[in-house]
This record gives structure tokens, sequence and C-alpha cells, in this order.
């Protein structure tokens, strides 16, 4: 059964205008997404899900310079997206990262995606319960309770938000992967200018890949006052 990332992306953000094509030193925040989750041991295949707008052509183009599978559906409804991603491509398993998290962990994807292959979930994630920073959000489900929730959903956010539907202990099996520490007060998901910021700095401090999540906590523990470019800002 193959296990797939799809990587939801565009260009249309209020706060942030074209955040994923973005640049930290030459590399868009959308390439340094897709090397970190190139390094996931679990996954046969990632998949960039992008709007059929004009202006996510952009986006489009740069997964063909890549040599990255790009799908283009509705930019609103990204629940029907993500559900006509995976039925076109056959995906039984579907990843779900957002293109605004640079940083994300592959240790963490093959954690949760091991979470979900080992037992007798519909869905797992790190952040249905929050302990982890934001920013590096993972989740994993089958393209069964995808299909339903395409079906039955109709909330406006649901269709927004993919998995709300999802997250319903009476219709699903759910399991939220915790850490011992809550660290979800940090933060290195990329929505305004300050998280750019914070994630050039970030990146400064690496000369390796992947970046992971203890490598950052061990430089923010050396250098504290890196966290107070993007500190008042909220999830």
């Amino acid at each position: 059964m193959k296990t797939s990332i799809i990587v939801q992306a565009r260009m249309g953000s209020s706060r942030l205008p074209g955040k994923v094509l973005k640049e930290i030193n030459g590399i868009t925040l959308l390439e340094f997404l897709l090397k970190q989750i190139s390094y996931c041991k679990s996954i046969d295949e990632i998949i960039v899900a992008t709007t059929t707008e004009k202006i996510d052509d952009v986006i489009f183009n740069k997964c063909k310079d890549l040599n990255v599978t790009v799908f283009r559906g509705s930019e609103l409804n990204v629940l029907d997206r993500y559900y006509q991603c995976a039925k076109t491509y056959s995906i039984e398993n579907i990843v779900r990262i957002t293109a605004d998290n640079p940083l994300i962990d592959p240790q963490i994807i093959d954690q949760v995606v091991e979470i979900y292959k080992k037992n007798q979930f519909d869905y797992v994630s790190n952040c249905e319960v929050r302990t982890f920073p934001s920013g590096t959000e993972v989740e994993v489900f089958s393209f069964s309770s995808l299909q339903r929730a395409k079906n039955e959903a109709a909330d406006k956010y649901e269709l927004e938000h993919v998995t709300p539907y999802i997250i319903n202990k009476e219709k699903f099996r759910i399991f939220c992967l915790k850490r011992d520490v809550n660290i979800s007060h940090l933060r290195w998901t990329v929505d305004r200018k300050e998280d750019l910021i914070f994630i050039q700095k970030i990146y400064e401090q690496f000369r390796k890949e992947p970046i992971l999540l203890e490598d950052i906590l061990e430089i923010l523990e050396k250098e504290p006052d890196l966290l107070e470019y993007n500190r008042n800002l909220t999830r």
C-alpha cells in the first residue's frame, strides 16, 4: 500500500504573499521543505498539490524544474484537492504536510507514519493535541477516511482545512503523538516576515542535512535570543 506525502502549497497568502517561494540563501522555502522530507524513510513518493489559479503557475513550473510531481486542484476546497490528488495517484496512505513548514523533521514524519502503519488507526498526527512546535505538524490518514470526509463534510472550515472532519473520535479511529515535554509555544512555521527571519537565522547555524527538531532545540538553548524574532506571533 503506497504511502505518499502530499505537500499543500499556494502563492496566495494574505499575511506573507508568495511565501512558499521566498528565498533563504538562494533556496526557496519549497525547495528547503522538499530537501527535508526527501530524508523520510517511510515514504514512497512526494507530490506537491497546488491550485489551478494563474498565480500558482510559478509553483507548477518550479516543481517541473525540480523534477517533482505536481498536482493542481481547487484553491479553496483543499479537501477536494487532496482527494482528487490521492485518487489520481492511487495513494492509500496520505501524509499531509504544508509548504510553509520548511523545518519539518523527517524523523517525526517517519515516527507518525510508523504508528499509523503498526496500528488500526484511520488518522495519526502530532498536532491534534499540541505538544510539538508550530511548523512541525504531520498528519497521516487513509484514503478511505479522506473519501468519507470528501463525501460527508459540508462545513466551509472542513473543506478548507482537509482533516477537521476526520478528527472526530466518534467516526474515526484517531491517535495523537505527544512529546513528554510540551514545547508547543515554540514556532518555526512561516506566516509572517518575522518568521522568515527566524528561519534564516536557524538555517545559518547548520551545514548539514536534514535539520532535525533536536538540532534546533540545541541551537536555541545556546542562543535563546533567536526566539525574539517571532516571539510575539501567535499560532
